[in-house]
């Protein structure tokens, strides 16, 4: 069984806005999980687009997002979003969530540190 259930990938247009959304089984629990958001590209390697750590709570952005994208949690429906505005068409790739229930100061994007990932959804931003 996945651990997530993903939905609000789609094809947008540059400057449009979309929420993506992964609903967590109930052994990852997300009022004090770490939570990351990372993406592929076409052709490059996935990268780390916005976290929250379970170390300390502090959230962290990629830079290309900053200002754009907001990263949270509904702890009461044991979910994890990303609100991305300003979507532009670098944007596109397929976006993965992943949590893990253990200590993790999540800044240093290491993505081996995340124990349940999503299958990914796609978001594709035309010019």
């Amino acid at each position: 069984q996945l651990p997530f259930v993903e939905s609000g990938g789609g094809l947008v247009q540059s400057g449009g806005s979309l929420t993506l959304s992964c609903e967590a089984l109930k052994y990852i629990k997300m009022d004090y999980a770490a939570i990351g958001w990372f993406r592929q590209a076409p052709g490059k390697e996935r990268e780390g687009v916005s976290c929250i750590s379970s170390s300390d709570g502090s959230i962290h952005y990629n830079d290309s997002v900053k200002g754009r994208f907001t990263i949270s949690r509904d702890i009461t429906k044991n979910t994890m979003l990303l609100q991305m505005n300003s979507l532009r068409p670098d944007d596109t790739g397929v976006y993965y969530c992943a949590a893990t229930n253990g200590r993790l100061d999540c800044s240093a994007w290491v993505q081996v540190e995340y124990d349940y990932w999503g299958r990914g959804t796609q978001v594709t931003v035309s010019s």
